[in-house]
Order: structure tokens, then C-alpha cells, then sequence
């Protein structure tokens, strides 16, 4: 009983400290900063190197790849240790970067050099190198894993890559200086947002034709982030200027509401049972947590000096 007694408040604490995290670039501190999705308290803080922007993870949630813009690097962060592991060179100006279906390979937007770099996450080297549209900035996997999807600021399209050779298969011009790609869960649909345009584009991935171009905000919005949720009926895309979230009905290709948050949200990430959604706020330097079912925000986390993406990370089990 003795043992029982002071061993199970050792269970609970352990038991306790364990929980899903929330990762985000803080691109002016060049580190990252682990948030805790329950008590939303500041859990880490790790020096990942300069400028760190996009962010992804690993396909078996043990690992984040987060791009280094002035380091032409991408750096590994061990997500159970919390500590940068290695940095892989990825190209000049790295802006977002994406991973393959088997963790093996991860794409790269290089901004000023306008290409997309694929790299080998084992031996670091470049598999390819496309040539993409002007300033490269979104860049996303298909979720059959065949295809990446690069929009290209400047030039106003989006180029549609072979994931294994690295072949141009496609262009499409869509809203004025494109930013992220994000996709329905089926891969039928790409989801495209323009910061200049205000709009959020809906494509056929098939056939790469845009179908529907969907107004975001006010006008004076600056539409950026983009999340979508497990079942394909919500996305959800950061206004940036606009200081809220847009939620958008795919089907009914319609904003069904808009959600206030903090100042210039640009990243943005839903939690896998997609109640909680949250914003990385570059101009507040803070992140927004929202519960998605009241639509309302419900707390406002500091996280650095201009946070610029999110990612949410469930507890890597040992």
C-alpha cells in the first residue's frame, strides 16, 4: 500500500507530462517553440537555426522537418527528444517543405532560385531539381503520393511535378501570388489560397482544372494558410491581413463563417479530430487556438517573434 501510494502519483505526473504538442517557426528567434495542446503552456524552446519557415511531419509522427531560408538547409528535429538531430542542404532560400508518403524523400520551395528541390532524407543528397514558377512558395504532396504541387508567387500558377522524376506534368494559373496547397482527403480536389487575390482557388486534381474560385473576406484580407479537415467537408484558410479564419463549405464551394484571431495569421493547423484548430499569428507574435465546433477562439499563446508556421504533433509513443 505504501508503494501504491507514493507510486501512483508518479504514474499520473509521467502520464500527465506526455501529451500532443503544437510546433511553431519562429522566424525572427531561428528556433522553435513546443507548445502543449492542453495546458497550452510553453513546453520547449529548440534552436533549429535562421529563418526558420514551413514545416512538416514525418509520416510516423517521429520527426519535423523545418525549412531554414538563410541557411539553404532543412533541419530534423527529433520530435520525442525535442533537439535538432541534422540539418540536410536543400537548395537556395527554402521556403516550405513537404514529405513523401514513405518519409523517404522531402520537397522544397526555393524561393529565389524560382525551383523545387527533392532531397533524400538518408544520404541528404538532391534527387532532382524542377524548374517552377516565380518565387516558389506552397508546396504539397499528393495524398497518393504521385504528385507535388509548388505555387509560384510572381508568375500567378501552380506546377504540378512527377514525385519521383520530377517532370513538369501540369501548370494552372490561379489567384493573384498563390501561397499554399492543401487537399481533400481523397486527393479529388487541391485547394489553392492568394494572398493578392483574396480568393481560394478549387481544382481538380484529375484533370488540373481550377472549378471554382471562392472570395475570402473583405478585400482587404490576405488568405494564406490552409487546413482541411479528415472528412473533406471544411476548409479552413488563414486571412492574414484579415485577423480571422475563413471556413469554407467544399461542396457548396461558400464561406460558411468567418473566426477572429490574432493579428496577420499565416500558418495554420487542425488537431486530427479537428475540434481545435490553430494559427500561427506573424504579427501578434502569439498562436490562436479555436474551437472549431463554437467557432470562436478560445486562447492566445505567445510563441516567439513572428511566428510563421504551425504544425500539430500527437505524443510520439517510445
Amino acid at each position: 500500500m505504501i508503494f501504491l501510494r507514493f507510486a501512483l502519483p508518479v504514474l499520473l505526473a509521467a502520464a500527465a507530462s506526455r501529451a500532443d504538442s503544437i510546433f511553431v517557426s519562429d522566424e525572427r528567434g531561428d528556433d522553435l517553440r513546443v507548445l502543449s495542446s492542453e495546458s497550452h503552456g510553453l513546453i520547449a524552446t529548440i534552436p533549429v537555426g535562421k529563418r526558420p519557415r514551413g514545416m512538416c511531419l514525418s509520416p510516423d509522427g517521429k520527426t519535423v522537418y523545418v525549412a531554414l531560408g538563410d541557411e539553404d538547409a532543412v533541419a530534423v528535429v527529433d520530435a520525442a527528444t525535442r533537439s535538432a538531430v541534422r540539418k540536410l542542404p536543400a537548395g537556395r532560400d527554402p521556403e516550405q517543405v513537404a514529405v513523401s508518403r514513405d518519409g523517404r524523400v522531402l520537397y522544397v520551395s526555393n524561393e529565389a532560385a524560382s525551383t523545387a528541390t527533392a532531397i533524400e532524407v538518408a544520404s541528404g543528397r538532391a534527387l532532382f531539381i524542377a524548374k517552377v514558377g516565380t518565387e516558389p512558395e506552397g508546396v504539397a504532396v499528393t495524398p497518393d503520393g504521385s504528385r507535388v504541387y509548388v505555387t509560384g508567387e510572381s508568375s500567378d500558377d501552380v506546377t504540378v511535378l512527377d514525385s519521383r522524376a520530377g517532370k513538369v506534368l501540369g501548370r494552372m494559373k490561379v489567384g493573384a501570388r498563390p501561397r499554399w496547397v492543401a487537399f481533400s482527403p481523397d486527393g479529388s480536389k487541391a485547394f489553392v489560397s492568394a494572398e493578392v487575390g483574396g480568393t481560394v482557388s478549387i481544382v481538380d486534381a484529375r484533370s488540373l482544372r481550377v472549378e471554382r474560385i471562392v472570395s475570402v473576406g473583405d478585400g482587404q484580407t490576405k488568405p494564406d494558410g490552409l487546413a482541411v479537415s479528415s472528412d473533406g467537408k471544411r476548409v479552413y484558410v488563414a486571412e492574414g491581413r484579415g485577423a480571422a479564419v475563413s471556413v469554407i463549405d467544399p461542396r457548396a464551394r461558400s464561406v460558411l463563417r468567418r473566426i477572429s484571431v490574432g493579428t496577420r495569421p499565416w500558418g495554420i493547423a487542425l488537431s486530427p479530430d479537428g475540434k481545435r484548430l490553430y494559427t500561427a499569428n506573424g504579427g501578434s507574435d502569439d498562436v490562436s487556438v479555436v474551437d472549431t465546433d463554437a467557432g470562436k477562439e478560445i486562447a492566445r499563446i505567445p510563441a516567439g517573434k513572428k511566428p510563421y508556421g504551425v504544425l500539430y504533433v500527437p505524443d510520439p509513443k517510445p
